[in-house]
Formats: C-alpha cells, structure tokens, sequence
C-alpha cells in the first residue's frame, strides 16, 4: 500500500516566505498574515516531498477580484512563482 502524502502551504510570492503542515491551507495562511503579509499576495498550494512536486488547488485561492474564481491557481506566472519559492526553501533535490 502506497499513501501519498503531502503538505499544505500558504505561500507569499511577495517574500518570498511560506507557512506549512496545517490542517488546513487557512490555517497556514493565518500564520503569515500574522506575521505580516498581506492576503493578496498568499496563494495555497500543497507539497509532495516524495516527488518534489507542488500542486496548485486550495479554498483560500478563490479571489474574483484578483480574477481568480477557482480553486486552482490560475495564472501562469503566480503558480510558477509559487513553485519557485516552494523549491528553493523545500526542494531537496
């Protein structure tokens, strides 16, 4: 049996910083607005460290005024700035 298991993120593309492992994406996005980020620039996303993979699909990224009206990350430039931050402080490989 295999599990797949993963870590869910709250990442700030704009410090380049990230809060994980909370029951819920809210949970580490929380956390950084605590520490003062802002939520506009906090996206979700979740972290396979078996595969060094990010996937892009949370509650907290649902912003229609930021022309994002979908659980998904949609922006390519978002998400490749999400994967950048995620590699450089979780990517071991």
């Amino acid at each position: 049996m295999c599990l797949l298991l993963y870590i869910k993120l709250a990442v700030d593309i704009q410090r380049g910083i990230l809060a994980g492992g909370g029951e819920f994406h809210a949970d580490c996005e929380t956390v950084l607005l605590e520490d003062g980020s802002e939520q506009v620039n906090i996206w979700g996303a979740d972290w396979y460290p078996d595969s060094q993979t990010v996937t892009y699909e949370s509650l907290i990224n649902i912003r229609p005024r930021q022309n994002n009206r979908s659980m998904e990350i949609l922006d390519l430039g978002i998400r490749e700035q999400v994967a950048n931050i995620v590699h450089n402080l979780l990517g071991g490989v």
